[in-house]
C-alpha cells in the first residue's frame, strides 16, 4: 500500500505546523497542501478541546466528504470521547501523547476504518457499555446490535435449518409470532428474505 494522503487542520497555525512537522518525514503518510485537502483519505483535526466548534467541524467532514478523521485534542475525557465519536471521529489522541509513531498508527487505523482510543478511556468506556447492557438493555431483552434477544434466537434457528413450526416448538412461540419476528427483522434492516437475514446476522457476528 502507498503512503496515505493526510490533511492536517487546526485552529492554531502553530499547532498545525507542529503536527505537520511530525508527519512530513514519515513515508507511511503524504501530507497534503491546503489546495489538496479534498483528496485526503484521513484528516487530522487538532484542537485544544472537544468544544462546539470542534464537533461542528467533525460533523461537517463526516457529512460532506469521504475522509476519515483523527482528532488530536489538548483535553479528552469520557464525555469528550462519546461526543467526538458521535460526530464522526475514528481515532482520538491526547495532544501530549501524540508522538509521530502514535499519530501514524492512528492515521493508518483510520484509513483502514479501525478506531484508536487512549487506553484509559477505552477501559472506562467498556465498563460503561457493560453496565448499560446489564442494567438497561438486558432487562428489556435488548442488545447493542439492534436486535432483541428473541430475534437473535429466531435467526440462529433459521440458520440451523429450522422451519417456522420447528422454531415455534423450540421457543414455545406461536407460528404467527415467529413470522412476525422475522418480518420485523427483514423490514427494519431492509433485508430481502430469511436467507438474507441469516447472511446479515452471520456477517455482523450476531449468530
Amino acid at each position: 500500500m502507498g503512503s496515505i494522503p493526510v490533511y492536517v487542520q487546526a485552529w492554531d497555525p502553530i499547532l498545525q505546523a507542529g503536527v505537520v512537522s511530525h508527519l512530513r518525514p514519515r513515508p507511511e503518510v503524504r501530507v497534503l497542501a491546503d489546495s489538496e485537502a479534498d483528496d485526503a483519505v484521513v484528516t487530522v483535526v487538532v484542537a485544544d478541546a472537544v468544544d462546539s466548534s470542534t464537533l461542528q467541524l467533525l460533523t461537517r467532514l463526516q457529512r460532506t466528504s469521504t475522509t476519515r478523521t483523527v482528532l488530536v485534542a489538548g483535553r479528552l475525557d469520557d464525555t469528550d470521547l462519546v461526543s467526538a465519536v458521535e460526530a464522526g471521529a475514528v481515532g482520538l489522541l491526547r495532544r501530549h501523547e501524540a508522538t509521530a509513531d502514535r499519530l501514524v498508527t492512528a492515521i493508518s487505523g483510520a484509513a483502514a476504518n479501525e478506531g484508536t482510543v487512549p487506553p484509559d478511556l477505552l477501559g472506562r468506556l467498556l465498563d460503561q457499555v457493560g453496565a448499560l447492557q446489564r442494567g438497561v438493555l438486558g432487562p428489556r431483552g435488548l442488545t447493542f446490535n439492534g436486535l432483541a434477544t428473541r430475534e437473535i434466537e429466531v435467526l440462529r434457528l433459521v440458520a440451523d435449518g429450522c422451519d417456522t413450526s420447528e422454531i415455534a416448538d423450540k421457543l414455545a412461540y406461536s407460528e404467527r409470532t415467529v413470522k412476525n419476528v422475522l418480518h420485523d427483522i427483514t423490514t427494519r434492516l431492509q433485508l430481502r428474505n430469511r436467507s438474507h437475514a441469516v447472511a446479515y446476522a452471520l456477517r455482523e457476528g450476531l449468530i
